[in-house]
């Protein structure tokens, strides 16, 4: 099943908010067959966007509008849909309702513009949008169907999954049968990892694709199997992924979909560890990343963001001569900065970082992106027996494309290290 996707605003346009709804489109309805075949991005205004929902469904007989829909005088795609597909603008009491709802639950004052959004039109089946105030608006005619979204990246993310692809998998049913394995791997670069695999790549049956999806240190390839037999589909896609795993080995860091902090967190909930950190280059974006995930808090204990060289020892209880000798960025430093945040906070295992994410502070010795990581894991109670890993890295990119390698670098390394040690 093919979709068209057309995000709305000249904020999009002049480079102020990056798109990211059509990406989350194609992501969430990809798994269930339905391919965005075609991605326009239009301003508020009217003759752009009547022609872009014309294009689109030249493309495709589904419509995905985000956007335009808020209370303000430039979103006019409620305008632009009733010339469309017929009626005029109506007062929707269940969508006054629904704002009087969120504005007690969020203590914000209604407004007139805000309840103006209760205003929607004739010609379209209503969806209660129930985290946020722009009510979602279904139009069908012809056996063509077009859902105009709000352009909030939460809210059309909330709303797609619980409200919008059920009423779209029901109106369209696969006539196939789809299924998928995906594994994250390490230790390889893209390339290195297709030589490794080309045999077995080549060797897949027309029904079964392999897609490649890598970041900086960790790679997610996706096994894709569509056949209109469910019971054979599944069973090819398990057997090509047993396969895969018996030609990569130790490589599989893990056989799912989760985030490398959920990995870990998972991990360490597994085997009762409790989590640290200790980051200076990093500036608390690992901790960050661990506590994105709901549920962390039985594991992480905490972290500290050891910025300057005063807090590396008073905190920490780094060197002064380790520091002096060996500068802060350097293995001997982020290993006494892991051994710190064990003894400071009492986890089990911990990361620790020190590096130059740039644009200045770089040399000949350690350039721009030279980042030493440890992680390290305490084997009992004393801190005397432990195991540990740790390695200079050097990354290329911007500050931030740097400082979220170190991050993923750090996390896969303690996974690993807890993967490969009894606890």
């Amino acid at each position: 099943m093919k979709l068209s996707v057309i995000v709305i605003g000249d904020e999009l346009l002049i480079g102020q908010v990056a798109d990211t709804n059509s990406g989350m489109i194609a992501r969430k309805m990809a798994p269930y067959g339905w391919e965005v075949c075609y991605v326009q991005t239009v301003g508020d205004n009217a003759a752009d966007i009547s022609r872009a929902i014309e294009s689109a469904f030249e493309q495709a007989s589904v419509v995905i509008t985000t956007g335009g829909l808020g209370p303000t005088k430039d979103d006019i795609t409620k305008n632009v849909l009733c010339g469309i597909f017929g009626g005029r603008l109506v007062h929707d009491p269940m969508v006054t309702e629904n704002i009087n709802e969120l504005a007690r639950r969020r203590n914000f004052k209604m407004n007139v513009l805000t309840s103006a959004q209760a205003m929607v039109p004739s010609s379209c089946r209503v969806i209660q949008n129930k985290v946020g105030t722009a009510p979602i608006m279904w139009f069908e005619r012809d056996n063509r169907v077009l859902v105009a979204m709000p352009g909030v990246p939460f809210e059309t993310e909330t709303m797609l999954a619980e409200a919008v692809m059920p009423m779209l998998l029901k109106r369209f049913p696969a006539d196939v049968c789809i299924r998928h394995a995906v594994f994250l791997i390490t230790g390889y670069t893209e390339s290195a990892l297709a030589e490794k695999i080309a045999a077995w790549e080549d060797a897949l049956p027309p029904y079964l694709h392999l897609a490649y999806l890598p970041k900086p240190g960790l790679i997610r390839l996706r096994l894709d199997g569509i056949h209109a037999d469910a019971g054979f589909i599944t069973a090819k896609v398990a057997l090509a992924a047993d396969e895969l795993k018996a030609l990569l080995g130790k490589a599989v860091l893990a056989c799912n979909d989760l985030a490398p902090a959920e990995l870990l967190l998972n991990e360490c909930r597994n085997k009762g560890v409790s989590l640290a950190t200790a980051e200076s280059c990093t500036g608390g974006n690992i901790a960050h990343e661990l506590t994105l995930v709901s549920g962390a808090s039985d594991v992480f204990m905490g972290g500290i963001v050891a910025y300057d060289n005063k807090v590396k020892e008073a905190v920490l209880g780094v060197g002064a001569k380790t520091l002096a000798e060996n500068g802060a960025v350097s293995i001997p430093v982020v290993r006494e900065m892991a051994a710190g945040a064990l003894s400071a906070t009492g986890a089990s295992l911990s990361m620790s970082t020190s590096g130059i994410a740039g644009p200045g502070g770089g040399s000949d010795e350690k350039p721009v992106g030279t980042v030493c990581i440890c992680a390290r894991l305490n084997l009992d109670n004393s801190g005397t027996r432990f195991v540990e890993q740790f390695e200079t890295f050097r990354f290329s990119g911007n500050r931030e494309r740097i400082i979220d390698s170190a991050t993923r670098s750090a996390i896969v390394m303690a996974l690993r290290l807890l993967q490969e040690n009894n606890y």
